[in-house]
């Protein structure tokens, strides 16, 4: 089973990437900021360790995390950020691997996609045979925060500097797809780069893809 890790900057528009993998080469994809919901459910060690860290100030009613309210208390605030981090990630990342082993057992999955945004600070070098960078320019990024999670300017701008320039992204990772122009292009240079892997497509041009474990 090939392992591949995708990650960039928020906003730059990483779900045509995944979507494409998904129906053309029946990828598992694996998206760590929605392990990072299932990490924080009541039950489990992270909950546990979140609520004893900031209280039960962050708790709903129905006792799950209000991560607004969660995200509130950390935005701007370095420690505070360090600390949940500290908690979430490693957790994350322990989760992902025992999904791999899974796949890895059952023998069905030919390929597996990891998608974060700290791929190389909690080195998923450790899970995936390879990076790839998806590359979007800042002030796309820009507006398609604002437009579609109705992100401030402040906002973006501190999310912005808690992330790796772009210039660490292309030095770690060994493919840099350009996310720039169109959905067409971006999906012309994905196909390239997975015949460059071996990686082929049924005659139609869908569906599960050939790829050798």
């Amino acid at each position: 089973m090939k392992v591949v890790g995708i990650t960039g900057g928020v906003g730059a528009g990483k779900s045509t990437v995944l979507n494409f993998l998904k129906e053309e080469y029946n990828a598992r994809i694996i998206e760590a900021d929605q392990v990072g919901h299932l990490v924080m459910e009541p039950g489990t060690e992270s909950y546990e360790r979140i609520l004893e860290t900031f209280g039960r100030k962050i708790i709903r009613k129905d006792g799950t995390i209000d991560r607004g309210i969660l995200g509130g208390i950390v935005f701007g605030d370095g420690k505070k950020l360090q600390a949940l981090n500290g908690i979430v990630h490693p957790a994350v990342k322990a989760w992902i691997r025992r999904e791999i082993e899974k796949e890895r057992q059952e023998g069905a999955c030919r390929l597996c996609i990891i998608e974060a945004a700290l791929l190389i600070e909690d080195h998923y070098e450790e899970l995936c045979e390879e990076f790839w960078y998806i590359y979007t320019k800042e002030e796309i990024r820009r507006e398609r925060l604002k437009s579609s999670r109705g992100y401030t300017e402040e906002k973006i701008t501190s999310i912005f500097a808690n992330q790796q320039p772009e210039a660490v992204f292309r030095s770690h990772c060994r493919a840099v797809i350009d996310n720039n122009g169109s959905e067409k292009e971006t999906i012309r240079q994905l196909r390239a780069l997975a015949e460059s892997r071996g990686w082929n497509l049924n005659k139609d041009g869908r569906g599960k893809g050939d790829i050798r474990a």
